[in-house]
C-alpha cells in the first residue's frame, strides 16, 4: 500500500513591527508563539525555528520586514507597520 503525503499550505500571519528590525527571540514573544523569552531561547537552540525557510540558533538574528518565521506548524511574517 502507498501511502501519499500531502503539504497543506499555510497561512502566514502578518506581524507588524514599528522598528528597523526585531530581534528573532523577541518576536518569537511578540506573535505569541512562546510565552516567555527562556521558552524561546530552548526553541531556537533545539533547531525548531525556520527564517526565511532555514533553520536558525542565532537568537539575536535580526529579522526585517519581508522576513518569514517558521516554528513547529504555523509560520509569521514580517511586515512595517
Amino acid at each position: 500500500m502507498k501511502v501519499r503525503v500531502r503539504r497543506v499550505a499555510r497561512e502566514e500571519i502578518p506581524v507588524a513591527i514599528t522598528t528597523e528590525f526585531i530581534k528573532l527571540e523577541s518576536f518569537l514573544k511578540l506573535c505569541d508563539a512562546v510565552p516567555s523569552g527562556g521558552m524561546a531561547k530552548t526553541f531556537i537552540q533545539n533547531e525548531q525555528v525556520l527564517v526565511n525557510g532555514e533553520i536558525c540558533t542565532m537568537r539575536g538574528k535580526k529579522l526585517r520586514p519581508g522576513d518569514r518565521v517558521s516554528m513547529d506548524a504555523q509560520s509569521w511574517l514580517v511586515t512595517a507597520s
